[in-house]
This record gives C-alpha cells, sequence and structure tokens, in this order.
C-alpha cells in the first residue's frame, strides 16, 4: 500500500511526525510537501494528492493543514476523493468503514500527534463495510456526474 502525504505549513510538523512513525512501520510514503514552514496554499496540496490517487500513484492518503478544512476541501474538489476531515478515532473509523473515504484529513494545529496516530492506525486498519454504504457511496458518485 502505497500513502500520499500531503500538507500546507500549518500540518508540516504533523505530517512529518506521521511520515516518520509510518516509514517505521514499512508503509510506502509519498511524500508531496511542503517540507518547510514557509507559507504555501493548502489547496495546491490538497488537490495534488487528490490526484495522486486518482492517477494510480497512490493507495490512501493523509492530508492536513492548520484546521484540516481548507486541505480537505480542495481535495474533495478532485473527482473521485473522498477526503474525510476527523477529530477523533470514532470519525477515523467511521470515514473508512461507512465511506470509504480515500484521504484521511486533519487539524496540524488542532490533533496532538499521540492521537494522530491512533487516527491514522485506526483509518488505516479498518474495513469498508459495502452493502447499504456502497449505495450511499454510488450516490456521491453520481452528484459528481450530474456536477
Amino acid at each position: 500500500m502505497r500513502i500520499v502525504m500531503a500538507s500546507d505549513h500549518g500540518g508540516l510538523e504533523l505530517k512529518d511526525f506521521i511520515k516518520s512513525y509510518l516509514l517505521g512501520k514499512g508503509y510506502d510514503i509519498l511524500d508531496i510537501g511542503t517540507n518547510s514552514e514557509e507559507s504555501v496554499d493548502y489547496p495546491d496540496y490538497g488537490k495534488n494528492a487528490g490526484l495522486k490517487i486518482m492517477n494510480g500513484e497512490a493507495d490512501l492518503g493523509i492530508i492536513m493543514c492548520g484546521s484540516g478544512i481548507g486541505i480537505s476541501i480542495a481535495a474533495n474538489k478532485v473527482k473521485g476523493i473522498r477526503a474525510a476531515l476527523c477529530h477523533d478515532i470514532y470519525t477515523a473509523r467511521m470515514c473508512k468503514q461507512h465511506n470509504n473515504a480515500n484521504i484521511l484529513a486533519m487539524g496540524g494545529r488542532i490533533i496532538g500527534k499521540g492521537l494522530a496516530i491512533e487516527m491514522v492506525e485506526t483509518y488505516l486498519n479498518t474495513e469498508f463495510e459495502g452493502g447499504r454504504h456502497q449505495r450511499r457511496i454510488d450516490k456521491i458518485h453520481k452528484i459528481e456526474q450530474e456536477g
């Protein structure tokens, strides 16, 4: 499994912490930046993370900006992306179990490092339930098609 990771300057510290953790666990990480604390625009990083998944260069994504809001909005503009902004273990589990989210988004200025690791582990180890939830995802895809 290859995981794309992206952040703006507000999520850089948490991104680097999670990246180091995941590399230590043997995950294949594609870090598309940012890699400095210089101010950058989160839409660029959200979009690029989504495109990496849609182009098949990554299976899942983990993204963050200061609040997680802006970068998740940007990622969700990429057709086929279901980026879920999560704030706890429950939402990290449910976004995968019920929504089959292909990107986990977090707020780098909101989520502590310990909780972030628990959320990432939960997200990566939760399976999509399918069934009635697939029907709902199909409706989301239909909305994308209709514009």
